[in-house]
């Protein structure tokens, strides 16, 4: 079963808490997080990308922008911007995007579960991302990136949290700049946290990483690498975790940088094999299974797969899979997704444009938007044992860093 325990949260003074919020690390490069960040002296970007502090030439990996991280996050401590919680409390998470609501119940989960498999993955994790982060807690002291769980709900905890929202004052409350509305309680009765730890424990067998698996997998890391000095900190990991009931999954979509050889033309006959291709005038959001979207040279087309060109096992059906063993790896020689530096990954929050623009800029020859996976599909995979291919998930909206960090000393 699964083991979560409270924690004392450094987090911010109710008057900066939409200041210090920050969107995650993982979305937003060094240009667009210092953009951001213009102006907000407060904002937790100056700790998740402290690079946007240093001159532009300072390599993003380097020292340099770990040791930063921490000057940035001692100062917000001195400043009084950050304060650390007088007792161990969970907290409840609730967004609201375009009129609709999830919730989630913020806690440290056990390493522990994540090694033996009751915390369950659903992807494989990329070595220089996981680097990234290892050096970012190692060098600062603090899990800065919450882990976003899920799990097959329970009545009784819906119940619980549901009522604590409707009987208590929230400590934050705000609507980010993308609209997006952020609120947070504090659980800091000792007979709840007890309750809640207690269904954890005896009525949900697992959890599953929604998003954040490079975040799991360098807190892992991290404890492995400090299991002698570490305190009992290192031993768990900062999680938001959400009844499966709430939860959407968006579109992943790929961009591709060269056509591996091939002109237009050719791929559009190469296709043709395993697809009905379709030119299309406006841009292809897939709206159902086994349909993709392919740009290229400023024009549209609709893929269809064909029957019998795919596997109907757990992984076979999937979108993800069917792109990848008959378009990503036979026409473009793309074997691993996760190391291949010709293939980048675009949330579908961003929507069919940004694959337009990748596109007409001449930095990417081609563009695929797919159908989303469902939460069904993600935990029976994972059930499974199984995993998809990378960055087949996208999950919106996107918890905010700096409301709530664990530091890994406690």
């Amino acid at each position: 079963m699964c083991e979560i325990r409270p924690f004392m949260a450094l987090r911010p003074q109710a008057q900066f808490a939409k200041q210090v919020a920050s969107r995650p690390y993982d979305v937003l490069n060094s240009q667009e997080a210092k953009k951001e960040a213009e102006g907000n002296s407060a904002s937790f970007l100056h700790v998740t990308k402290s690079e946007i502090d240093l001159p532009e030439s300072t390599d993003v990996h380097s020292a340099e922008v770990y040791e930063k991280a921490k000057q940035n996050l001692e100062a917000f401590i001195k400043r009084d911007i950050l304060f650390r919680e007088n007792k161990e409390c969970f907290y409840i998470y609730r967004l609201i995007m375009d009129g609709r609501s999830q919730t989630g119940l913020v806690a440290l989960s056990s390493l522990k579960d994540y090694e033996q498999g009751t915390i369950k993955k659903h992807e494989f994790t990329r070595p220089e991302k996981e680097l990234d982060r290892i050096n970012h807690i190692k060098t600062t002291g603090a899990q800065t990136g919450n882990v976003f769980l899920a799990y097959r709900n329970v009545e009784e905890l819906d119940e619980i949290i549901a009522k604590w929202c409707e009987t208590k004052t929230e400590v934050y409350d705000f609507i980010a700049d993308d609209k997006v509305q952020h609120t947070i309680w504090i659980i800091n009765d000792d007979k709840t946290i007890e309750i809640i730890s207690d269904i954890f424990r005896d009525k949900i067998p697992c959890t599953y990483i929604a998003d954040g698996h490079h975040r799991a997998a360098s807190a892992a890391k991290v404890k492995e690498a400090l299991s002698a000095n570490g305190g009992e900190g290192t031993n768990y990991f900062l999680t938001t975790l959400f009844p499966s009931n709430q939860l959407a999954i968006l579109d992943y979509n790929r961009v591709i940088k060269d056509l591996n050889g091939h002109n237009k033309e050719e791929l559009l006959k190469l296709l043709e094999k395993d697809f009905i291709v379709e030119h299309k005038s406006k841009a292809v959001k897939p709206a159902e299974l086994h349909s993709f979207g392919m740009y290229i040279g400023k024009e549209w087309y609709q893929l269809t797969a064909k029957p019998g060109t795919f596997k109907n096992d757990p992984i076979g059906i999937l979108d993800v899979t069917i792109l990848q063993e008959n378009i990503l790896l036979p026409l473009f020689g793309i074997a691993d997704q996760r190391t291949d530096k010709r293939i980048d990954f675009v949330g579908g929050i961003r929507g069919l444009r940004e694959l337009e623009k990748r596109v007409n800029s001449g930095e990417m020859s081609v563009a695929f938007s797919l159908h989303p996976v469902s939460i069904d599909q993600l935990f029976n995979i994972a059930d499974s044992g199984n995993v998809m291919p990378p960055k087949s998930t996208w999950f919106e909206p996107k918890l905010r860093d700096g409301l709530l960090t664990h530091l890994i000393s406690e």
